[in-house]
């Protein structure tokens, strides 16, 4: 199968002919382009960037990744349980019992030797008072308010069952592309050497103005912001995977990723400590893009998915509601750690795909929370789904929207708090009309039989046992109407902003743990090879899951598992021929 630029893949297959990039975010939520040659699997669905390419079909039908996307949250849906609603259940039963104890009632006035006419009255008494309405009002109503309170806030709900399990949320799990994030590239770091920062952008942007990356278009996005002029290229050149080459105002540009910079200047060590600098971005969840002019290093232009406006302040506004949040994604461990940080979330789920996402949700449900998901795309489908409560980012796809039991319409993670609190405010009203339809037909059906009227003399006509049947049914539908006066609150969190992150591993071999941090200073590291060694015997170290070097300061980044043992890590260095600090 030929897949020429911008065409979606229509199967699974690998590629045997030529190089792309393909947006997967649909699929695995990276929105970062992934870079494929020769012999990468392809996943269909997705979307061929730049590169035409030549594919051998491995799975297709109901074999493909996308088909088994749509089994699972067909699967999903169909398992869902409705909510047993107790009104209802009263409600069906009430009619009888209340036919019952009238009959009664009149037998029994009758044995006592009172006339027709009395026994009557109270029999009747006892119909009239008697009111299912109140049962059957008290949850309808408070429902259809709550909804409409919701619809008016931008919060679509889909359900009345969505609505009553959403206010015992515990667990909110949020997909990181488009939920978290903007979804979107942009540039967050412009790192210039001997050049001025917006003469350094002038000439990125001039010589990406002729690629077709998403990335390039970041960097001309951002020059456009700044009101910059830029030239147009001359003698352009790309070659996908290994950057692109143009003259830009008579200077030979060339830029590209650390690979495509190398084969530029061969073994240069000279150029190692910008690698570092740019290895520090990627640590960050960043993808740096290094630019030559003239055969010398002018910059680097970072680009990321940043965190949306007001996404820390919803994840704040769940925690102070005890409310555990949960980041699970598809992207690396180190972008989603970066982003996590951001946001403030403290456990993260990285490199998952979506039937791993419906899975992780399913075993936080089997653990015994109550799971809501938050998601946008066709890769959350299947999650959203699953969880007991799906909600869906408005401006996210068809599918995921329609997986979901609430859309977000406003696409903002500030209503997943504000759906929450609506959910607790309509259950406490629902609560409230059952227990005075209750208790007023527990007082009012006994005053009504005469109960009271041997010993106190109290009685109650038909014509007064009606009214307050009504006078029920109107105090129910008035304490429902208090709803519309609901408004979303602003609660901020006071807990410490400083909590460790979790990251949680994609693995059911390896215990679920915390990963720790810590710097080493070291002396003697002077070169590439010097990092490359002390990164290599630190990795080995059991326990340490990632190791970065540092040369300007002199020093190593340990990412351990909680219990490592940090002696170990500095032997591993001393032996090595390398100083401990």
């Amino acid at each position: 199968v030929v897949i020429r630029p911008g065409e979606s893949i229509p199967v699974d297959g690998i590629i045997i002919e030529g190089s792309t990039s393909v947006d997967e975010s649909a699929i695995t939520g990276e929105s970062i382009p992934v870079q494929k040659d020769k012999g990468d699997k392809l996943i269909g669905a997705t979307i061929n960037k730049n590169g035409s390419v030549k594919i051998k079909a491995s799975e297709v039908g109901e074999d493909t990744a996308i088909s088994r996307i749509i089994a699972l949250v067909e699967e999903a849906s169909s398992s869902k349980a409705p909510i047993a609603k107790m009104a209802d259940k009263v409600a069906g039963v009430f009619v009888p019992v209340v036919m019952g104890i009238a009959l009664v009632t009149f037998i029994v006035w009758l044995v006592l030797g009172y006339d027709f006419s009395f026994a009557l009255n109270r029999a009747i008494a006892v119909l009239v008072i008697s009111c299912p309405c109140s049962l059957g009002l008290a949850t309808p109503v408070a429902i259809m308010v709550g909804t409409g309170k919701g619809a008016e806030n931008g919060i679509l709900i889909k359900s009345a069952d969505a609505l009553e399990t959403t206010h015992s949320i515990d667990t909110v799990v949020l997909d990181k592309t488009g939920t978290v994030t903007k979804g979107k590239p942009v540039v967050t770091d412009i790192i210039g050497f001997d050049i001025d920062d917006n003469e350094f952008l002038k000439l990125a942007a001039s010589v990406e103005s002729a690629s077709e990356h998403p990335l390039a278009e970041a960097i001309v996005e951002k020059a456009k912001e700044e009101n910059l002029t830029f030239s147009s290229p001359e003698n352009f050149t790309a070659q996908s995977g290994r950057g692109i080459r143009a003259d830009i105002d008579g200077k030979k540009i060339v830029a590209g990723n650390e690979q495509a910079i190398r084969e530029a200047v061969g073994n240069n060590s000279g150029f190692d400590s910008v690698f570092d600098k740019g290895n520090e971005l990627a640590s960050q969840g960043k993808t740096p893009m290094y630019f030559m002019a003239d055969d010398k290093l002018i910059g680097i232009i970072a680009v990321a998915d940043t965190i949306k406006d007001d996404s820390k302040e919803a994840i704040e506004a769940l925690k102070a509601r005890d409310i555990d949040v949960v980041l699970l994604t598809g992207d690396h461990k180190n972008t989603a750690t970066a982003i996590a940080k951001q946001a403030g979330i403290n456990k993260v789920i990285a490199e998952v795909l979506p039937t791993d996402k419906e899975e992780h949700v399913r075993k936080l449900m089997e653990a015994g929370h109550k799971v809501a998901m938050v998601g946008d795309g066709i890769n959350d489908s299947p999650a959203l789904a699953r969880a007991d409560v799906g909600i869906a980012i408005g401006a996210g796809t068809d599918v995921a929207i329609e997986s979901a039991d609430i859309v977000l319409m406003h696409s903002s993670l500030k209503d997943v708090a504000t759906a929450i609190d609506l959910s607790k405010a309509v259950i406490r009203n629902i609560k409230q009309n059952l227990f005075w339809a209750f208790f007023y037909n527990s007082v009012g059906i006994p005053l009504a039989a005469g109960v009271f009227y041997l010993s106190l003399g109290w009685k109650l006509s038909p014509m007064f046992g009606a009214a307050a049947m009504g006078m029920s049914s109107v105090c129910v539908v008035s304490n429902a109407l208090r709803l519309r006066g609901f408004k979303p609150k602003n609660i901020k969190n006071n807990k410490s902003g400083n909590d460790e992150i979790v990251l949680i591993e994609n693995n059911e071999k390896k215990k679920e743990g915390k990963t720790m941090t810590t710097v080493i200073n070291v002396n003697g590291m002077m070169c590439g090879h010097c990092k490359a060694t002390v990164e290599k015997v630190t990795k080995a170290v059991e326990g340490v899951s990632n190791s970065i070097v540092n040369l300007d300061e002199k020093n190593v980044t340990i990412e351990y598992a909680e219990g490592t043992d940090l002696e170990k890590v500095k032997k591993a260095i001393t032996d090595a021929g390398y100083e401990v600090v």
